[in-house]
């Protein structure tokens, strides 16, 4: 009696033992399902001068907001926002650096245009290789979000507290009309200026000004502060709310990372501490030549060894040949020096 009391137990234990492995399996698949719905792209021909120093101890990656309208995340469409994120692995610190949409700049190519049109040509391989080759730096993963992400990601969240301006105002509004029309999202115009909150599409609007004073200076300084404003919406939420996020955001992501980093880097997040950010080049000049209206870093190098400092507290940075042969071409391009 007592033997098949045990066997009894045995078989009891090893049902919930298979129920328990069969809803972790679920759940698992449930996981991967979803994320596999997410653009995944491998980048594999990336250039990296030689010679670089600085990067380690840290972890770089791409942030492309690309111009989409109609879901185009691989390639075709300007890549009009552009931020390095740079993440100490010691400290937890992470810095965020804008690259001006208009610099002129290789294009890793060879080619000499802005770069904000390097993702239209080859995609994030081409324009991660352009920060790479242009800026001596490591990058190898990065994540590309459109209008829609922005949107979705903030009104998930429930909205951001923004400091809107009189001049920021009719901008705002006027931005909405075509925002409604590409997402689909309807918006209410805001009535007046001062700190206020918004929703996703009054958000998007605030990111794409760039005809205010400070032109596009300023516009990528309002992509960063909405940036801070969702990090730390996020993290007032906890990692617990990020599995939804990132369930409503899949088809408006297209990332190199795997399933299990975006995992880890979630799961991270509290650690993380925003420590500073900026916009590139530091030192700049306008010139109207073949490529247009450009932004010229005056010089590539000096600018170079200036990102190496803020980035990586990197006193003397010396650029690469690379960097060198690049800033002396662009001064021969624009006369300016």
């Amino acid at each position: 009696m007592a033997r098949r009391r045990k066997k009894k137990k045995r078989r009891i234990t090893l049902l919930i033992l298979e129920i328990l492995l069969l809803l972790i399996l679920a759940a698992g698949l449930f996981v991967f399902a979803q994320l596999s719905r997410m653009g995944h792209v491998n980048v594999k021909n990336l250039i990296v001068n030689n010679g670089i120093t600085g990067a380690k101890g840290y972890r770089n990656f791409a942030l492309f907001g690309v111009d989409s309208r109609e879901g185009e995340l691989a390639s075709g469409t300007n890549s009009d926002t552009i931020i390095i994120c740079s993440i100490n692995r010691r400290t937890n610190d992470v810095k965020l650096v804008s690259v001006y949409r208009d610099t002129y700049l290789n294009d890793s190519t060879g080619t000499y245009r802005k770069a904000t049109e390097t993702y239209a040509a080859g995609g994030a391989e081409r324009a991660i290789s352009m920060l790479n080759m242009n800026l001596d730096l490591d990058i190898t993963d990065f994540v590309t979000v459109d209008f829609n992400a922005i949107v979705e990601l903030v009104d998930l969240m429930g909205g951001i507290d923004l400091d809107i301006t009189e001049e920021e105002l009719q901008w705002v509004n006027g931005y909405c009309v075509e925002n409604q029309a590409v997402t689909g999202v309807s918006y209410t115009p805001l009535e007046s200026a001062g700190y206020q909150h918004v929703n996703g599409i009054q958000a998007l609007a605030y990111c794409r000004i760039r005809y205010t004073d400070g032109w596009d200076f300023k516009r990528t300084e309002r992509q960063r502060t909405v940036l801070l404003k969702l990090f730390d919406k996020a993290r007032e939420q906890g990692v617990a709310s990020i599995g939804n996020l990132v369930k409503e955001m899949l088809p408006h992501i297209s990332t190199s990372l795997s399933t299990t980093e975006l995992i880890s880097l979630a799961a991270g997040l509290n650690g993380y501490q925003l420590a500073d950010n900026t916009g590139f080049p530091f030192d700049t000049a306008f010139a109207d030549i073949s490529a247009g209206d450009v932004v010229v870093p005056v010089t590539l190098s000096s600018n170079v060894a200036k990102l190496h400092s803020f980035l990586y507290g990197e006193e003397g940075y010396v650029p690469s040949q690379t960097v060198q042969d690049i800033s002396n071409n662009i001064i021969n391009a624009t006369g300016i020096q």
